[in-house]
């Protein structure tokens, strides 16, 4: 669909996003069970994003990728996640990624860029700064550093004041990820694949252009220079409710996986119970196809309604609040993950074996539900305090 974030972006480009889409998540779901086994996707996987022009979706015109609305993001996210929603978290964090460097001085920004690797990052401002010269000491340990074994860069959250700011407030300084060791220490219920590993960064140096301010990104939402890309999907929007977007995606195309599964064993299964009917001719059977499908297309507007409210805040026609933002978006995923728990429980124990599609997409939704932005409770907490005129403290 063409629409206001579409920056000239023709059909057939589009199309060739959406194909390989398909095969990224088509190869990660052939190798899913080493996925497991090893906690982290492949190296081929890895490449394959990284060969992709999805990985440059996400950058300024002037350096040459496909850049493409929000929409088309979103669905490049889904369409991966159809077939592995580990792979589909890392095809949407990678190129989202690449927003961070969107918004440093140039010099920095052609660093990062023009070397071609893949950036991971980590907000939580848990690490420490100190002053070296026209550089900062960095040091400190974060959790959930996602695709970090095939990152080049990750930004680390850090508390710090950095020269003109009146006080300290979260900062990302762009680290070398070969500065810092890697601790595999990811071993989860759900997306595995992700790689979620800790980093460890030890009096790591980084120059003062690549330290990248959080309210750059957040109440600029721009550049520090008055020549940049106008086009650019994530200047002007609320940063963070855009940066979120990709998690609901990836729980629609699981859940997407996991209705068509359900549909496919469904129609083949008989149940002793029930004198050997098939299972499709069981009003108990049609009546969970179509409650799980309408579902399912509600919470498709939901998220197409979440996109629309984006675009109406670039164009200046709608101001949306951060908190209705997080509450929209965890309503679809809750949604999603409801389907998946009443497609387990429907199906039974053959749905439970290890490997099975079922039971790998139940685990990875449902993991897509425990990420902190994901959090149902928090949400709608959040914006009951805002519908009544309290201030929910939420970024998004």
């Amino acid at each position: 669909m063409v629409n206001a974030l579409l920056n000239k972006t023709d059909n057939d480009t589009i199309q060739k996003l959406l194909d390989d889409a398909k095969e990224i998540g088509k190869l990660a779901e052939r190798e899913s069970a080493e996925a497991e086994k090893n906690a982290s996707i492949s190296a081929n996987v890895a490449q394959a994003i990284k060969d992709s022009p999805i990985s440059k979706i996400l950058l300024p015109k002037e350096y040459g990728g496909p850049q493409v609305d929000l929409r088309t993001f979103g669905e490049i996210v889904r369409t991966v996640a159809y077939y592995n929603v580990s792979a589909s978290w890392l095809t949407f964090l990678y190129p989202l990624h690449n927003t961070l460097p969107s918004y440093l001085p140039k010099e920095a920004r052609d660093e990062i860029v023009n070397q071609g690797g893949l950036i991971s990052d980590i907000f939580a401002a848990i690490g420490t700064a100190e002053e070296d010269g026209d550089g900062y000491r960095i040091s400190g340990k974060w959790n959930f550093a996602s695709g970090v074994n095939y990152s080049d860069w990750i930004g680390v959250g850090v508390d710090m004041q950095l020269p003109g700011m009146d006080k300290p407030e979260v900062c990302l300084p762009i680290l070398k990820t070969s500065d810092l060791q890697i601790v595999e220490n990811w071993d989860t219920f759900g997306l595995r694949g992700t790689g979620s590993n800790q980093i460890i960064a030890d009096n790591v140096y980084v120059p003062k252009e690549r330290i990248l301010p959080v309210s750059r990104m957040e109440v600029d939402g721009r550049p520090p220079e008055d020549d940049y890309d106008k086009d650019y999907p994530f200047y002007h929007v609320p940063f963070f409710p855009a940066f979120y977007l990709g998690f609901p995606y990836m729980a629609l195309g699981g859940t997407k996986r996991i209705i068509d599964e359900f549909k496919n064993a469904t129609e083949k299964r008989r149940r002793l119970m029930d004198n050997g009917l098939l299972e499709s001719e069981s009003p108990r059977s049609q009546r969970v196809m179509a409650e799980i499908t309408t579902d399912f297309h509600a919470a498709e507007a939901l998220m197409d309604q979440y996109i629309t409210k984006l675009e109406n805040a670039r164009n200046n026609v709608e101001e949306t609040s951060a908190a209705e933002f997080f509450a929209i978006r965890t309503k679809v995923t809750k949604i999603c993950t409801e389907i998946a728990v009443r497609v387990l429980l429907t199906l039974g124990g053959a749905a439970l074996y290890k490997g099975g599609p079922i039971e790998q997409f139940f685990r990875d939704v449902l993991a897509v539900a425990t990420h902190k932005t994901s959090l149902y409770e928090d949400s709608v907490q959040a914006y009951g305090l805002e519908l009544f005129g309290f201030d929910s403290g939420v970024r998004g």
